[in-house]
C-alpha cells in the first residue's frame, strides 16, 4: 500500500525537474575534512594503480588470456571509481549534502549495478581460465583463443549493463515519498528502494532477480571451476606442483572473496534489515578500498605483471638517461 504523502510522478514532467538529496557523511561534520583527504588520496592511488596495470598490458605486444581479462578488470575498475567516487567527494565538500538530479541519479545506479556486474561476469571467465589452464593444460592454447577471449568479455559487459538496465528502470519507475533524502554518499540501490512509497516486497524483486543474475550464477560457476581445480589438484602428487597451480589462483580467489564479500552483505538482504550507517560503511570499502586493493593483490601476486611492471620501468629509465 502506498504511504502517506507519496506523490506519484509521471516520467515526462516530474521526473525531468525532481532531485534527491545525497546525504553523505553529514552526522560526521567534523572529521569532513579529514574523511575528504582520506577519500581523494585513496581515489588517486586506485586510479594510478588500475591505470598503470591498464597501461602495461596494453603496451605489451603478446598477452595471454589472463592479462587480457586483467586489462578489462582494470578497465572496470577506473570507470567503476569516477562514477562514484566524485559525487562522494563532493558531499564532504559540501555540509548539507549535494544533489543529484532524478536522471543522473538513475544513470549512477545504472553504472554502478552493470560495472559490478561486468564485474562478476568477468571473474567466472577468469575462474574459466585458470580451470583450462590447470586441468587441461595441453589444449590450454586451443581452447583460450583470441577470440573467445573477446567473446567472454563482450558478452560480461552487455549482459551486465543489459541486466542493470532493467533493474533501473523497475527502481525508478516506483512512487517515492515526499522525502527525498538519501542517505547516501551515491544512488545505491537499497538507499533509493528505502525511499519507495509501499509497504510490499514487490519492489524487492528487480532486486532480487538481479542478484540472482549478477551475483549467484557467476558465483556458481566460479565454484564449479574451482571444484574442478581441486579435484585435479588431488590427482598432483608433487608438492611443488600443487603449490604452482594453487599460485596461479590465489590473486583471484583474493578478489573473488573481497569483492562477493562486500556484494552479498548490502545486496542479498530483506529490506527491513537496511541500516544506512551500516551500508556506508561497507560501501566505503566496496568503493574505494576494493579498488584499491586490485592492483596491491595483481602486481604482488602474478610473475607476468611484475615482469611487465618491470619493463616499463627500465624503458622510463633508458629513456631518460638518453
Amino acid at each position: 500500500m502506498p504511504c502517506e504523502g507519496c506523490m506519484e510522478r509521471d516520467n515526462v514532467s516530474t521526473g525531468a525537474t525532481m532531485e534527491f538529496l545525497l546525504l553523505g557523511f553529514s552526522e560526521l561534520l567534523r572529521l569532513r575534512v579529514l574523511l575528504f583527504l582520506i577519500f581523494l588520496i585513496v581515489h588517486l592511488v586506485a586510479l594510478a594503480g588500475n591505470m598503470m596495470i591498464f597501461m602495461a598490458v596494453v603496451m605489451e605486444p603478446s598477452r595471454p588470456p589472463m592479462l587480457f581479462f586483467l586489462c578489462q578488470l582494470s578497465a572496470i575498475e577506473l570507470c567503476y571509481t569516477l562514477v562514484i567516487v566524485p559525487k562522494a567527494l563532493l558531499s564532504l565538500a559540501v555540509v548539507d549534502g549535494s544533489t543529484i538530479s532524478f536522471l543522473g541519479c538513475a544513470a549512477q545506479m545504472h553504472l554502478f549495478v552493470a560495472l559490478g556486474g561486468a564485474e562478476c561476469f568477468l571473474l567466472a571467465a577468469m575462474s574459466y581460465d585458470r580451470y583450462v589452464a590447470i586441468c587441461q593444460p595441453l589444449r590450454y592454447a586451443a581452447v583460450m583463443s583470441e577470440g573467445l577471449c573477446l567473446r567472454l568479455a563482450l558478452t560480461c559487459s552487455l549482459g551486465a549493463f543489459a541486466v542493470a538496465l532493467g533493474l533501473t528502470a523497475a527502481v525508478f519507475r516506483l512512487p517515492f515519498c515526499q522525502s527525498h533524502r538519501i542517505n547516501h554518499f551515491f544512488c545505491d540501490v537499497p538507499a533509493v528502494l528505502h525511499l519507495a512509497c509501499t509497504q510490499s516486497y514487490i519492489p524487492e524483486l528487480p532486486l532480487l532477480a538481479a542478484c540472482m543474475l549478477l551475483l549467484l550464477l557467476p558465483f556458481l560457476l566460479i565454484l564449479a571451476s574451482y571444484v574442478c581445480i581441486a579435484v585435479a589438484l588431488l590427482h598432483i602428487t608433487s608438492s611443488v606442483g600443487k603449490g604452482k597451480a594453487f599460485s596461479t589462483c590465489i590473486s583471484h580467489l583474493a578478489i573473488t572473496l573481497l569483492h562477493y564479500g562486500c556484494a552479498t552483505f548490502i545486496y542479498i538482504r530483506p529490506k527491513s534489515s537496511y541500516s544506512p550507517a551500516r551500508d556506508k560503511v561497507v560501501s566505503l570499502v566496496y568503493t574505494n578500498i576494493t579498488p584499491l586493493m586490485y592492483p596491491l593483490i595483481y602486481s604482488l601476486r602474478n610473475k607476468e605483471i611484475r615482469g611487465i611492471l618491470r619493463k616499463m620501468l627500465r624503458r622510463k629509465i633508458i629513456a631518460q638517461v638518453n
